[in-house]
């Protein structure tokens, strides 16, 4: 079956049914937190977020307003049963009907998804020692509308947390908003020089090299030390004597950051920013180019580009291994 039109609210009766049907099923079976309701995280919590109510730390304080003991902030409820770092970045298990469902809807053209509000229930206060389940089902899948981000539909869940003798605690209905992102127009040419390096007698050999489009990387004349950035003494051996060794165009990606602002008419944002790890040693900050940060890995092969910014300016830049310059 072909996904509905990108540019319409008309939609396929058998997707309508198929995505019908998803109503009342159970996204997740009852799942306990991995851990007990607890005071460490309730002062993480606690401070995290500035909290001065001394019930969820102070004893005697939450005994004095007729409280048996300390109680987790209400909002708080949500945090018991979130299974933790090492499960999110190297799940052990299948998604099951939560997986099919995101499918079902990406098969939609619904590949984007942005919260929208969260109506949170709280029956009791949870205490120390507490031990918090969740479930959650589908309650309703909105009709395709249009909205500011693009055409998509509101999906609510129904989230219930239940205490160990199965006692709702508390309940939350999940709202999002699954659509299909707008296409982004053309990007405009850039209309301002990009800004310039700071050149001084220290590091213009390496931009008259980059003109060239030759990478060169300082090397003491004594020790053989490379250093970049460029600079007038080796920190190994504090000699002044230097020439240059040329890169042969290869690094890995040591680490980056998506720039979305100060925003400038010479770049197209976002952009993104990183320190790649040159195959002779050093380290260089640069921009990445045909490259997705969502693909991105510390650690993967890339290979050296060249930027003409402008006939005054050439500047080494980095994009994936596997393509050709």
């Amino acid at each position: 079956m072909s996904a509905p039109a990108a540019d319409s609210t008309a939609t396929d009766p058998a997707y309508e049914q198929r995505l019908a049907a998803f109503v009342g099923t159970e996204l997740q079976p009852p799942t306990p937190g991995p851990d007990p309701v607890n005071v460490p995280m309730i002062r993480h919590w606690v401070e995290a977020m500035e909290l001065t109510n001394p019930v969820h730390l102070d004893a005697d304080a939450a005994r004095a307003t007729g409280r048996a003991d300390v109680v987790a902030p209400a909002a708080m409820v949500q945090a018991w049963v979130m299974r933790g770092y090492a499960a999110t970045v190297r799940p052990t298990a299948s998604a099951g009907r939560f997986q099919e469902l995101v499918d079902l809807l990406a098969e939609g053209g619904y590949t984007s998804v942005v919260a929208t509000d969260s109506d949170l229930e709280i029956l009791r206060e949870l205490v120390p020692g507490d031990r918090v389940s969740v479930e959650e089902v589908v309650e309703e899948i909105g009709p395709e509308k249009r909205t500011g981000l693009g055409v998509g539909r509101f999906v609510t869940t129904l989230k219930t947390y239940r205490d160990a003798e199965g006692e709702v605690v508390a309940t939350q209905r999940w709202r999002t908003l699954r659509f299909r992102p707008q296409e982004k127009p053309a990007p405009a040419e850039p209309t301002a020089v990009r800004p310039r390096p700071a050149i001084n007698r220290d590091n213009a050999f390496w931009f008259d090299a980059a003109r060239e489009h030759r990478l060169v990387v300082q090397r003491c004349s004594d020790c053989g030390a490379l250093r970049h950035p460029p600079g007038p003494m080796c920190p190994e051996c504090r000699s002044l004597a230097w020439d240059t060794v040329t890169a042969g165009g290869e690094a890995v990606l040591y680490s980056w950051v998506v720039a979305h602002h100060p925003r400038h008419p010479a770049f197209e944002s976002p952009y993104l920013v990183a320190v790649v790890e040159l195959a002779e040693g050093t380290r260089l900050i640069t921009n990445l180019v045909d490259l997705d940060a969502a693909d991105l890995e510390v650690g993967m092969p890339l290979r050296l580009r060249w930027l003409d910014a402008d006939p005054d300016l050439t500047l080494p830049v980095f994009g994936p291994a596997d393509q050709e310059d």
